[in-house]
């Protein structure tokens, strides 16, 4: 006995490590789609506990630390990359700051403002809230997340601040690193979700109506998360906060259900008679390949490129087997519909293309 206990309770210790949702936890959302998914998904994950903010430092020990033992700084960090500074949990807490790297502090990524303010439990919802450079954060301030045309700021790790170049806004807005995109997508997916028709007086913001997103934050967040799917930084960070907060986000755990609430993951209107065309690299800075449908005919169709203005622009393309090939190269930067239709369909092929 003396020697099977400690192995029984290693292999609890790594099923726990390893624990993602209870079993049943989403049967109530099964089968839904729209606002009756997003409805269902309200019901599974607002009976949260609400902690304090004071213990958020003490929290991002368990919800934010790097395998390194540092600070997971998502505004300072770079994926797959050396990071320009690094922080150390204690002893680099805010504080005072003159410039990145001085000290971390708690972000509120759904700035609270949005929500009226130092109001629970969305004041110290750990879904939302994540360390982050002082500085930066404070560079950010309460603008909403976008792409950035002309930037007027970047991070040492080439987050933005600048005008917006997604169709439907053109103000100022955050874009973070290309590698935590998605991260950010779904923690707002999770705040849309968990507040739904508890957002009675939040101020909103560019980005949202009350806890709701408007069309072009919308379009813009599914197509981040598409591009930047769900990491196993993620995953770990999600049975954290469920230790602590006792719920969890949905959408790390069923990224498909973004899709099944809000529309397609390309930012494609829901019509009749439309299919959406998987089109890859996404960004794209030069030349990007489409999968064609299989009843494609090279001889029977019109392919045609059009501007977030709706104007039609030059894009030639080359097919070779079930792939087409656009060059979009001459093109300035922004986003673009391409549109196939086979003359023998009713079907209107579309895809929406960023242009780097």
């Amino acid at each position: 006995m003396k020697q099977i206990l400690p192995t029984f309770l290693l292999v609890i210790l790594i099923m726990l490590a390893r624990a993602q949702a209870p079993a049943g936890y989403y049967n109530n959302a099964a089968g839904k789609t729209g606002t009756a998914l997003q409805q269902a998904l309200h019901d599974i994950i607002h009976n949260n506990t609400n902690v304090s903010y004071a213990t958020l430092w003490t929290s991002f020990q368990s919800t934010d630390k790097r395998s390194d033992g540092k600070v997971w700084d998502m505004y300072s960090d770079i994926p797959g990359g050396t990071p320009p500074y690094e922080f150390t949990f204690g002893a680099n807490q805010c504080g005072n700051y003159n410039g990145e790297g001085d000290c971390y502090n708690r972000e509120h990524s759904w700035p609270k403002s949005w929500f009226g303010g130092e109001v629970a439990p969305m004041y110290t919802d750990l879904f939302h809230l994540v360390p982050t450079d002082g500085y930066v954060n404070n560079m950010r301030s309460n603008y909403g997340f976008g792409d950035v045309g002309t930037a007027s700021w970047t991070s040492l790790n080439g987050s933005k601040l600048g005008n917006c170049i997604d169709p439907g806004y053109t103000g100022v807005v955050f874009e973070p690193n290309d590698g935590y995109k998605g991260d950010f997508a779904r923690n707002y997916f999770y705040m849309s979700t968990r507040y739904y028709n508890e957002d009675s007086g939040w101020p909103g913001s560019e980005m949202v109506t009350g806890s709701q997103f408007k069309p072009w934050a919308k379009a813009m967040l599914l197509i981040w998360a598409q591009q930047d799917p769900v990491s196993q930084k993620e995953l770990d960070r999600n049975n954290a906060v469920y230790a602590i907060q006792h719920n969890r986000n949905p959408f790390i755990d069923h990224p498909e259900y973004a899709n099944a609430i809000w529309g397609t993951n390309t930012g494609i209107l829901d019509e009749p008679a439309q299919v959406a065309l998987q089109v890859y690299p996404n960004p794209v800075s030069g030349s990007c390949n489409v999968v064609l449908p299989p009843e494609f005919n090279p001889q029977n169709n019109v392919f045609t490129v059009y501007s977030s203005a709706g104007v039609p622009v030059y894009a030639p393309f080359t097919v070779t087997g079930d792939r087409a090939t656009i060059n979009m190269e001459s093109l300035p930067a922004g986003f673009y519909q391409l549109r196939l239709s086979l003359n023998s369909y009713s079907t209107v092929y579309k895809a929406r293309i960023i242009k780097k």
